[in-house]
């Protein structure tokens, strides 16, 4: 079942539509403000509204839906922060909407199509066709009853239509098309000189006076955020080992024995055989029959050994290996039943059996290869089993100790101490971590900056600044709980201090105030430079130490921000060669402009740009279409709505 469900994880993200939307299909907007009429509403919609219920549970399965896409743990304040709940919210006022002039304009869907479109779902599907088999198989293993989840993709697609055709007769014309296709292949041949910031920061001089006026314009660039000194537990494979007792000599060998197979390759045999077989229930004629032509051939066999295969192919009932000779391949100790086996290692590379009774009828055996046993005695292991022991029992130790840990920890909500004392842990101490990350140990006032521990991968991982940064950790002080950073690794926490955010002193920055400082009038001299440089060629000075000629487009444009390439593309280039220039990200460029191609329809290169034009429209006349029924429907945001928004982030 557990198999089913991972691999049709797209089928669990429609139990949310199973749940909700046919509530709105079935029983209409209004009966369902009904249902949840003693909450209170925040945006009315037509002759319905959104609640603050309705916005809270909402809310709580987006961050639900996050935490499972990103196991690996997400920034809680960036995922919650006004914007996102805002942005939230005008989602499910555009649903609402929809589902307002779905109900309204009773848009429905027929049967068929809603066959047509579970049909074609890639979850239902085996080879490319609709499994009804599997259908039931996810549906069931999702526990979501066929009629419901019908429902549910009926109401979906009716909200499609909605708002489905609009994007759907959106075009381009072929007219416009060819303009823009000509306006983004327009090319200009060029040659450039780059004046770069770093070229110019050796020239910088800064004195206090400059440090100090920089520091006070740009104190806003340098505030640190909030940040918390900490106390943790690590429990890890390392505190799982320490202090772990030697196995003993009789706990080695047993992990040797159970685990031989790893150490040592048994021996094996590569045989072949001759069958004459005995059916079930034959009688004792037709057995000694069988038994007298058995020890013929076995005498012929041994007589001339080089026959074997001729033998075994004219005469094996075992249809399979004769045509091959009688050849079986490699045979393993422990592979076969015993009588055989015992028979079969007792003979020696070259030697023919005589008549062997199994379980099928009666053998005759040749060995055509034997390999003894191979591999390390348990003395030539030793070092190995000792290690894999340790690491079993560590393994074992650490599942206990992670136990006990989180018993610990929550028993004793207010220290850590009573864990570290109880497990042999050491109670350690950081400072230095905000919500956004680890601050950089330069600019920590202690001497414990998490940054330059041990330690600053795990107290960086975002669940561990997640529940630290939790309000009520902040504000209680007391343990923030057990996080499991890895399989093998995990953290138990307590906020111990707790420094607002603010600038630090000058003193306290001087390294990045300098590094800013300085890159910020070097790139004013190349800026200078690069200007000075641009009016001697237009004056007529002889271009010098330009880069090797290369074309420039609106749809390629190495070396140049947008802002430089519009100002090459809209000099004239009536005169060639004309020079231009403009500050980049790394000082400044300036160029030469030496050709001029027009540009062309029909470019195989932009074959993709109708479509992605088309979908880009698409969603803007989507979004036009979607404001005016808005305003049809009297949407009204209501003065509740920012009370939600701003203190529903404070209600964890």
């Amino acid at each position: 079942m557990f198999e089913i469900i991972r691999k049709n994880q797209r089928v669990m993200q429609l139990v949310l539509l199973v749940l909700i939307l046919p509530s709105f299909i079935l029983i209409g907007v209004s009966g369902y403000s009904s249902y949840v009429s003693g909450d209170s509403d925040i945006v009315k919609v037509g002759d319905s509204a959104i609640t603050s219920q309705e916005f809270d549970r909402a809310r709580r399965m987006q961050l639900d839906d996050m935490q499972r896409n990103n196991p690996s743990g997400f920034d809680l304040a960036q995922a919650d922060s006004l914007e996102s709940r805002r942005a939230l919210l005008e989602s499910l006022i555009d649903q609402r909407v929809q589902i307002e002039v779905a109900t309204a304009d009773r848009f429905n869907v027929s049967d068929i199509a809603l066959r047509d479109h579970i049909a074609t779902m890639p979850e239902f599907q085996e080879n490319g066709v609709f499994s009804p088999t599997l259908y039931s198989q996810v549906l069931a293993s999702a526990g979501i009853d066929a009629r419901d989840f019908e429902q549910s993709q009926r109401g979906q697609l009716a909200l499609q239509r909605v708002l489905g055709p609009v994007a759907a007769s959106t075009s381009m014309l072929p007219s416009v098309m060819n303009k823009l296709e000509i306006a983004l292949t327009e090319e200009r041949g060029v040659r450039t000189r780059r004046f770069l910031t770093r070229d110019f920061e050796p020239q910088v001089q800064i004195s206090d006076a400059d440090l100090q006026a920089w520091y006070d314009a740009n104190k806003q660039s340098l505030e640190l955020p909030q940040q918390v000194k900490v106390e943790y537990l690590l429990l890890n494979e390392a505190a799982a080992f320490k202090d772990l007792p030697t196995p003993t000599d009789e706990q080695l060998k047993q992990y040797y024995e159970q685990n031989k197979a790893r150490y040592v390759q048994p021996g094996r045999v590569n045989i072949s055989h001759i069958l004459l077989n005995v059916p079930a229930g034959a009688s004792d004629s037709e057995r000694e029959a069988a038994q007298t032509k058995a020890r013929e051939l076995a005498e012929k066999a041994q007589a001339n050994k080089d026959d074997f295969a001729d033998l075994a192919r004219a005469n094996s009932q075992d249809e399979g290996s004769a045509r091959e000779g009688g050849e079986l391949g490699w045979i393993s100790k422990g592979s076969w039943p015993s009588v055989l086996e015992n028979a079969v290692f007792a003979l020696k590379k070259g030697d023919v059996s005589g008549v062997i009774e199994g379980p099928n009828g009666f053998h005759i055996f040749k060995i055509n290869e034997v390999q003894p046993e191979q591999g390390e005695s348990f003395e030539q292991a030793r070092s190995k089993v000792q290690e894999e022991v340790r690491k079993q029992l560590a393994s074992e130790r650490f599942a206990d100790m992670a136990s006990k840990l989180t018993n610990l920890v929550y028993d004793n909500e207010d220290s850590l101490e009573a864990a570290a004392n109880a497990l042999g842990l050491t109670l350690k101490q950081a400072e230095g971590i905000s919500r956004q990350g680890l601050i950089p140990a330069s600019q920590v006032e202690g001497e414990l900056a998490a940054a330059n521990g041990p330690d600053a991968a795990v107290l960086d991982d975002n669940r561990v600044r997640q529940a630290l940064f939790n309000a009520e950790a902040l504000a209680s002080r007391k343990n923030a709980g057990v996080v499991e950073v890895s399989p093998d690794t995990l953290i138990a926490l307590r906020v111990i201090d707790v420094t607002d955010a603010h600038v630090p002193a000058l003193d306290k920055v001087r390294t990045i105030a300098e590094e800013n400082l300085r890159r910020e009038k070097a790139a004013a001299l190349a800026v200078q430079a690069g200007e000075d440089y641009l009016k001697q060629l237009q004056a007529g000075s002889e271009p010098e130490n330009f880069s090797a000629q290369f074309a420039v487009s609106r749809a390629q444009f190495p070396e140049m921000d947008e802002a430089l390439l519009n100002k090459v593309l809209a000099n004239p280039v009536d005169k060639l060669p004309a020079y231009v220039g403009d500050r980049q990200p790394q000082g400044y460029t300036v160029v030469q402009i030496l050709s001029h191609q027009p540009g062309k329809a029909g470019n195989p290169g932009l074959d993709m740009l109708t479509a992605q034009l088309t979908q880009a429209m698409a969603r803007t006349e989507t979004q036009a279409v979607l404001q005016a029924m808005r305003v049809q429907e009297k949407v009204q945001i209501l003065p509740e709505a920012e009370k939600e928004l701003t203190s529903s982030g404070e209600d964890e």
